[in-house]
């Protein structure tokens, strides 16, 4: 067999199985979490009611609709089932919308949002980093204890202190939301600014905290790779600095673009805290009002989405590592 099917194979049935073990504890935990969610909606439905005949019909009808009247196990094969035909099931918290629909509004939210931040901060992290690395001295030591200071400052942190400061003290900014909710949706010049100025706080927020990680990782990479054997030998062959940085950033950039990928297959998962300082309407946001409403359909729907993003974006990466990483081949071939 080809080395590097046999490599394919292999990784792929270890992300089967992997993805079959999240969809489990996806269905599981989210129904360990105390509470009764079936018993809030039926106590909705049935305000004002005062014969129990009625109100325990009310209760049992959603019960069976939700199919929590029947044994876990085949709640878990129900619930393959209607995973196979795209079916996540209807919200509790907001019966009758079915959770498809709730996260096809949420995700464009959220890619929005983080999709930018992400390649913002890494551009800019990764040119300061190079800069600091290469110029050194006073600029060196200013740049790299600011980088460490706003990478040890969590998403959250910085999001509730920029918050507090620019949105409740300065009230430059908006406070929460996407958008004045106040306006209907539309492509006017006054939507879009709204949704822009809502939308700035938790982007910044974001952008921060990645410059401050990509900028170490960068300034890293970039002064190990100067004090390499070929550099050294460059130098001594008289070769123009400006060809040899453009050696010394293509390979200290490797692993920062790798940090990339994962970044960007990794975002609907990540930041979602932000989205809740902020209650922007993204991924993060209805998660917490899920939990909060103990709706199992919509928490296992958004962590689902979330796992197959992350399983996605990892796999991804070992498959192309798979193709151009020699020393990946080097071990295929040794296998085979």
């Amino acid at each position: 067999m080809n080395a590097y099917r046999k490599f394919f194979l292999k990784k792929s049935l270890w992300y089967i199985v992997t993805l079959f073990v999240a969809v489990a504890l996806n269905f599981l935990l989210p129904r360990l979490i105390e509470g009764n969610p079936v018993s809030v909606i039926a106590n909705q439905m049935t305000q004002g009611m005062t014969d129990s005949d009625s109100i325990k019909k009310v209760y049992d009808t959603f019960a069976a609709e939700f199919g929590i009247d029947k044994p876990l196990w085949e709640q878990f094969f129900i619930y393959l089932g209607n995973l196979l035909k795209g079916d996540l099931g209807t919200s509790f918290g907001l019966y009758p919308m079915s959770v498809t629909s709730i996260l096809a509004s949420a995700v464009p939210w959220t890619l929005a949002l983080q999709l930018p931040a992400i390649l913002v901060g890494w551009i800019v992290g990764n040119a300061l980093g190079a800069i600091a690395a290469y110029k050194k001295g006073v600029f060196d030591k200013v740049l790299f204890p600011t980088f460490l200071f706003i990478n040890s400052i969590p998403f959250f942190i910085l999001a509730i202190i920029m918050l507090y400061i620019f949105g409740l003290t300065l009230n430059w900014f908006p406070t929460s939301g996407g958008y004045n909710y106040q306006m209907t949706p539309n492509l006017s010049f006054e939507f879009i600014g709204s949704v822009i100025s809502h939308h700035f706080l938790p982007f910044i927020s974001i952008v921060l905290v990645t410059i401050g990680g990509q900028a170490i990782g960068m300034r890293e990479m970039s002064i190990y790779e100067l004090n390499t054997d070929y550099v050294l030998y460059s130098k001594l062959l008289g070769i123009k600095d400006s060809t040899i940085s453009r050696y010394v950033f293509k390979n200290a950039m490797l692993p920062q673009i790798t940090g990339l990928a994962l970044s960007i297959g990794t975002m609907i998962g990540g930041s979602l805290i932000t989205e809740i300082v902020f209650s922007y309407p993204g991924i993060g946001t209805w998660l917490f009002t899920a939990i909060r409403q103990l709706d199992y359909p919509l928490i296992s729907g958004a962590t689902l989405l979330i796992a197959i993003s992350v399983l996605l974006a990892n796999f991804t990466i070992e498959i192309i590592y798979g193709l151009v990483d020699p020393r990946i081949k080097a071990s295929q071939m040794e296998e085979e």
